[in-house]
């Protein structure tokens, strides 16, 4: 009520009922306009927003612009905690906004609280999170925040996307993209990118590789245009990862040597470790140098931060370079050290771990453990299955026609 947003913002901003009161108003009829026993004319209701330097509207909402901007604050400290200092950050984010979610009807504050409450409500696996996002989203569009809009349609792509729905991920982008790109003036450089980064990431993920490189290396020229490096990173690693699965050599060496300048320049520990990672891929499934390989891949996981950013493939690659010298019951041992985390999703990502299970076969296989290589060949052409056509997957269809020649 209009007393009790008097009363909060006079004491938001320290201020005595004398103080408020000043030349104009009494303290006892200040007092009771506070405790809702009477109301002030709209001249006093002028004066009073003046000594607390408001505007009269914000008097008369229901919950006061301040108030709202007190909100978000402690909103964005929870949304953007670690899950390892705050466990429970999206329920409390609930219990936060909950009370206001009605009253969210204007400003950026609204927007954003209606857009961490919608996340939030995802989160906790609640079905009604999308109406919070269209109202967010729709506020964005007024007020032409389009860098805000763009995560928007890249959140509800990427939630097709965990679900392993790869071409609704895509058309709902391709949609949300047009939308934005109509409605609004104009769209900043590292929004741009980011934008194409997302599409190129799916179009990569449903097979089409044409439309992926191209976009990917327009954002690469974009970038380079612009003299910004945002996600130059990302972009890099996409190539790298492409190239290496289309047995692209040449694409395969030059975004290569552009991840190891970046990691190199930016100190950037991931750039580096995906670099030799791939480099060390090679020497194993190209080369056939194991012992070359191996000794690299265990003076790495001697380093703490490979174990930090990507230890778990490189025992995958341990474990395939023991396959190749014939060190079958080591190998198993190091492909069972692996679990394919909860986090990965992109069938690049899930093949280099997929195809674990078809290199554990052929060791079994090696060992003459026929029933244990049939189980984990098959295990491998089903998580394959759903994932475009890749080298890892026709492989994983090989071994299991190797294991097993005779189809039912």
């Amino acid at each position: 009520m209009l007393g009790d947003t008097i009363r909060k913002i006079r004491k938001q901003k320290k201020l005595t009922l004398e103080a408020l009161a000043g030349e104009e108003l009494t303290k006892g009829m200040l007092s009771l306009i506070e405790n809702n026993k009477a109301k002030p004319s709209m001249e006093s209701l002028a004066y009073i927003a003046k000594r607390l330097d408001v505007e009269v509207t914000e008097l008369l909402e229901e919950v006061s612009t301040q108030e709202i901007r007190d909100i978000l604050e402690k909103a964005e400290v929870l949304f953007n905690s670690k899950s390892e200092t705050v466990t429970d950050n999206y329920k409390q984010l609930l219990s936060l906004i909950e009370p206001y979610k009605n009253n969210l009807t204007q400003g950026y504050e609204s927007a954003r609280l209606l857009d961490i409450y919608s996340r939030s409500l995802y989160e906790e696996k609640s079905t009604c999170w999308e109406q919070f996002l269209d109202r967010a989203a729709a506020m964005y569009d007024q007020m032409n925040l389009t860098s805000n809009r763009a995560q928007i349609a890249i959140f509800r792509s990427m939630v097709k996307f965990v679900e392993h729905d790869y071409s609704k991920a895509l058309e709902i982008l391709v949609k949300e993209r047009a939308e934005i790109e109509s409605n609004h003036v104009t769209i900043d450089p590292m929004t741009r990118v980011d934008l194409d980064y997302t599409e190129g990431v799916l179009h990569f993920a449903v097979g089409d590789e044409h439309a992926a490189a191209e976009i990917m290396e327009n954002a690469i020229n974009f970038s380079k245009r612009h003299k910004i490096f945002y996600r130059i990173d990302d972009l890099y690693r996409l190539g790298a990862g492409q190239a290496m699965m289309r047995k692209d050599k040449g694409k395969l060496e030059l975004y290569l040597q552009k991840l190891k300048q970046y990691g190199d320049f930016a100190d950037d520990a991931l750039s580096i470790l995906i670099h030799d990672l791939i480099n060390i891929i090679t020497l194993i499934e190209e080369k056939q140098q194991y012992t070359k390989a191996l000794e690299r891949i265990d003076a790495y996981l001697a380093d703490p931060k490979v174990k930090e950013v990507v230890e778990e493939l490189y025992l995958i690659e341990k474990g395939k370079a023991l396959y190749g010298l014939e060190q079958y019951k080591e190998a198993i041992l190091h492909f069972e050290k692996v679990e394919t985390p909860s986090t990965t999703h992109h069938p690049f990502d899930l093949s280099l771990f997929y195809v674990r299970y078809s290199y554990k076969a052929l060791s079994h296989y090696g060992l003459g453990e026929m029933e244990e290589a049939l189980l984990a060949a098959k295990l491998a052409v089903e998580n394959f299955e759903t994932l475009p056509h890749t080298p890892y997957k026709e492989f994983a269809s090989k071994t299991y026609h190797k294991i097993n020649p005779v189809q039912d």
